[in-house]
């Protein structure tokens, strides 16, 4: 099978891409891939070093106030496209996949235009524009939530297939916790905003940080990399842990008991996959507030605690911490986590895209 994929922008768009593109890998070995995203943003650097093959695509979102400048987008869209039908041509690929983020556009619509058969994948619970828009040059859609099944017109190519990272976190090996100085007999709170962090919660958890020094359990704060200078010098409690950034923090999420994050789709699905008992910060700084409505979706089965940054405070949050870690409240989380849980994600997307092509 040969295969296109492409996605960009955010770590919440690769990740699940590369999820999938390591599944069909893993169960078709003859396989040949190529992954299409943008020149300037984050994929270019982090999808090669995954060794897969890596086209470039000049390409930029279409601004709400800047009109000349959608005008020199409108013409660089219309040169990926012929610039995508020329790769597709050469490449021949079976299927051409779609994960996400503005540069998926002109690399299904030119898929469309060959007459090759696509698929596409949204990760948040109200699908972006771009997959919104290529709904229609679509031959499968998958969904993380089924919430989202509601916004496509043709329902009858929607699947309900999770969200690949999911499959991922189960595979990941666990990180014990003494490899980041912590006492393995202490319960362990992460509290992560990205992995760019955020100012805005940084700001909003000192207080809280410095109300802990009672509690029986310990904070693995993370601050995003260029946050952590200025964050790290206030002066915190022995049982807080300040980074910047963890590597391999799925692995580090196997040996905690509270996870306090945003709510981005890839986020959610590991905490999920992960049983996790979790407290929702979502990001009022996205498209579609988007991360609101994908954390609504775990609070409305009664499978997390929401705050929303505005009411964001230590009470709140020491509150909410202490519910988390206690025993039946715990198991109530987790018990309807386990009823969302899709957990073979990228193995359902590979067997929909294997009849897809048939």
């Amino acid at each position: 099978m040969n295969v296109i994929i492409t996605a960009g922008g955010t770590g919440g768009h690769i990740y699940p891409a590369l999820a999938i593109l390591n599944k069909i890998k893993e169960l078709d070995k003859n396989s040949k891939f190529l992954y299409i995203g943008t020149h300037n943003r984050m994929e270019k650097d982090i999808v090669p070093k995954y060794g897969y093959d890596y086209e470039a695509l000049e390409i930029y979102g279409l601004s709400k106030k800047n009109m000349l400048q959608n005008i020199k987008n409108i013409k660089l869209i219309k040169n990926a496209i012929k610039k995508c039908i020329k790769i597709m041509k050469d490449f021949k690929p079976d299927i051409v996949i779609g994960v996400g983020g503005y540069v998926t556009y002109p690399v299904i619509y030119a898929a469309h235009k060959l007459h090759i058969k696509t698929f596409i994948h949204e990760q948040n619970s109200i699908p972006g524009k771009s997959n919104r828009a290529l709904e229609k040059y679509a031959s499968g859609i998958g969904v993380s939530f089924k919430d989202s099944i509601k916004y496509f017109k043709n329902k009858d190519k929607v699947y309900f297939t999770g969200n690949p990272c999911s499959e991922n976190a189960l595979n990941t090996k666990k990180i014990d916790k003494l490899e980041f100085n912590l006492k393995p007999y202490k319960k362990l709170v992460v509290i992560v905003s990205g992995s760019l962090g955020s100012s805005s919660i940084n700001k909003l958890m000192i207080d809280y940080l410095n109300s802990v020094d009672s509690k029986d359990y310990e904070v693995l704060y993370i601050t995003g990399k260029t946050l952590y200078e200025e964050f790290n010098k206030n002066k915190f409690p022995k049982n807080v842990k300040v980074l910047p950034y963890v590597d391999n923090l799925t692995g580090l999420l196997k040996s905690t008991d509270v996870i306090v994050s945003r709510a981005g789709a890839s986020s959610i699905s590991e905490i999920i996959a992960l049983n996790i008992p979790a407290i929702l910060i979502p990001s009022p700084y996205v498209a579609n507030n988007h991360q609101y409505y994908n954390a609504l979706s775990l609070k409305e089965n009664k499978s997390c605690i929401m705050i929303e940054e505005k009411d964001l405070n230590k009470d709140i949050l020491n509150e909410s911490i202490d519910k988390c870690l206690d025993k039946e409240y715990s198991k109530v989380l987790k018990d309807n986590m386990k009823k969302l849980s899709i957990n073979d994600s990228s193995t359902k997307i590979y067997n929909i895209i294997k009849d897809i092509i048939k």
